[in-house]
């Protein structure tokens, strides 16, 4: 493998389709930027315009050798530094990435369509974030003192695993990457990332950023398909750990794979949120949730999205009606023009999967309240661009109400009392998230409680954030991510020692 020195510059630019240039046909591995070992490439594609703005390394099970080879060699004197340290290190990289937050933003926006003011920017400040986050949480790596005999000292640490494996999905990868490698890095492990083949600039330029920080090999990336680079990621002996965000079907793989070497995983996989709108809600703020909760201005591409609205059947035609000015109000357009609220879907193929989904509601008998305008521009056109779409008149057995369409797609669903709803909201095989909105505490703290889902709000639907512990139930997964539980119980294991003083 080549050790050359990385080639792109660590000042800020603000012109993504250069950065993307340079970044070009490169993993990083072992502190440097390298091609794939055979040499293989495949394109980035801006999801705007369709044109190709860069290539990416093909990784194979030879890249992935190599990367473990150099994580293997980096972990153990890594994990021999003081946890603070570790920590001061982890936080110095967040603060790197502050400098590079509109660079990032940019970037990523040419790869996925998302809207850069509202959508990229503030992923990835978020990203930096988490890293001072999850570096300042370093000294609570700490172990107890268990009381089993007074003549046994007996004591409990944190050590870590080795070599984690986190595989990320396109549509947030830098925030979703932020929430798996710092834990990892500052609980004392060594990284290898196999990003979303349709988003690995992004990805590598933070990746080389930090490179920067850290030791060489403690955290390398890779780009590829699933068969050719996670796979062989998943199943490598010597990685003893892997995080993974994407589809229910491919975390059934991840999991069959990793019960085969008897390794942890964490898995975040689909969600079919349902968000209750009781006939007290202040309409005001529960529309504006729903156009949040349903990010609308990711194109609804989010696991947590609310595409199942339960509304009380009093407010239903107003709710539906304010919902619809407000998207009505949205401008779809270039991602990269800070006038566009609604950017692209992220490729053909998820573009031909949501329009399906439109047809399908329609030929269930669902009305389709198309909203916002198409851009004009002759440069956006054909694009990727789908209008946002609220259908009534389904209800929570069609296709649209079960499945995960990963579009800009929502259901508003009439009920007529508080007990139908929670039983419809929890009749779903996904359990990611949920909300409720009502002025009534008792209901509200009731739902709390009955609602089957690893995150409840109540008359707010906030995103992912540091500090908040974020994780499904039944098929939405395995595990906690971005709190202090997701380090200390994903990223190390609990070492029992025992001291025989008699």
């Amino acid at each position: 493998m080549t050790t050359a020195t990385p080639a792109s510059p660590l000042t800020p630019t603000l012109d993504p389709h250069a950065l993307a240039r340079t970044l070009s046909g490169k993993h990083l591995i072992g502190g440097a930027l390298v091609p794939a070992a055979s040499g293989r490439t495949f394109d980035v594609v801006n999801p705007a315009r369709g044109d190709v703005v860069g290539q990416a390394a093909f990784g194979e099970a030879a890249d992935v050798e190599a990367a473990v080879a150099a994580a293997a060699k980096a972990q153990k004197e890594w994990a021999r530094r003081p946890a603070r340290e570790r920590g001061r290190l982890v936080a110095d990289c967040g603060r790197a990435l502050q400098a590079h937050v509109e660079e990032l933003a940019r970037l990523i926006t040419l790869e996925t369509g998302k809207a850069l003011r509202t959508e990229s920017r503030v992923e990835a400040g978020v990203l930096s974030d988490s890293f001072v986050f999850y570096g300042g949480l370093a000294p609570e790596l700490k172990g107890e003192t268990v009381p089993f005999s007074p003549t046994v000292m007996t004591i409990t640490q944190r050590e870590p695993i080795g070599i984690v494996g986190a595989i990320i999905p396109w549509n947030v990868p830098l925030l979703l990457m932020a929430l798996k490698i710092a834990p990892a890095l500052v609980a004392g492990n060594a990284v290898i990332v196999k990003s979303a083949e349709e988003a690995p600039l992004a990805v590598l330029r933070v990746c080389q950023i930090i490179n920067q920080i850290l030791p060489p090999g403690l955290f390398n990336m890779l780009s590829g398909f699933g068969p050719d680079c996670g796979a062989p990621l998943v199943a490598h002996p010597k990685v003893g750990k892997i995080t993974f965000t994407g589809s229910v079907e491919t975390g059934r793989i991840v999991y069959r794979t990793a019960a085969e070497k008897l390794i942890p995983v964490t898995l975040e996989l689909g969600g079919k949120s349902p968000m209750i709108v009781l006939a007290d809600a202040d309409l005001d703020k529960a529309v504006a949730g729903a156009i949040t909760g349903m990010r609308f201005t990711r194109q609804g591409q989010s696991c947590t999205a609310a595409s199942r609205i339960f509304v009380h059947r009093s407010i239903h035609d107003d709710f539906v009606a304010r919902l619809k000015a407000k998207v009505d109000a949205m401008v779809m357009g270039d991602p990269l023009d800070e006038k566009t609220d609604i950017g692209t879907i992220v490729s053909p193929q998820q573009f031909e999967k949501v329009q399906g989904y439109i047809a399908a509601g329609k030929a269930e008998g669902g009305t389709a309240h198309t909203c916002s305008a198409l851009p004009t521009a002759e440069a956006l056109s054909p694009g990727l661009f789908v209008q946002p779409v609220i259908f009534t008149g389904l209800t929570n057995d069609s296709r649209l109400a079960r499945e995960e369409i990963f579009g800009p797609v929502t259901c508003v669903i009439v009920f007529d009392d508080y007990e139908e709803a929670i039983t419809q909201a929890n009749d779903t095989e996904y359990g990611l998230a949920a909300t409720i909105w009502t002025n009534d505490l008792k209901k509200a703290l009731d739902a709390t409680q009955r609602l089957e889902a690893g995150l409840v709000q109540v008359n707010q639907n906030l995103v992912v954030q540091p500090n908040i512990s974020y994780g499904g139930v039944k098929t939405s997964g395995l595990g906690k991510e971005a709190s202090l539980e997701a380090m200390l119980e994903h990223f190390t294991h609990k070492k029992t020692i025992m001291i025989n003083m008699a």
